[in-house]
């Protein structure tokens, strides 16, 4: 074997840290990109309750509309 058991322990001992501070770091990414889309699913939902509310004005009813010219 290389190296003594307690440069084998500092070795573990650092990698255990480093992954720690990995694991947290990913965590606030996760944690921020679940309140983006929160945010955003919020903001597609009151889209979507003003296209629903536009959308009669948008377009004439059927027996409003005038026939093309070429007919």
């Amino acid at each position: 074997m290389t190296g003594s058991i307690d440069d084998r322990l500092n070795e573990l001992e650092m990698r255990l840290a480093f992954q720690d501070h990995t694991v947290s770091q990913l965590n606030d990414v996760v944690t921020t990109q679940e309140r983006r889309i929160a945010q955003l699913e919020r903001e597609l939902t009151s889209l979507k309750g003003q296209m629903k509310i536009l959308a009669p004005s948008i377009v004439a009813p059927a027996s409003e509309e005038t026939p093309p010219p070429h007919y």
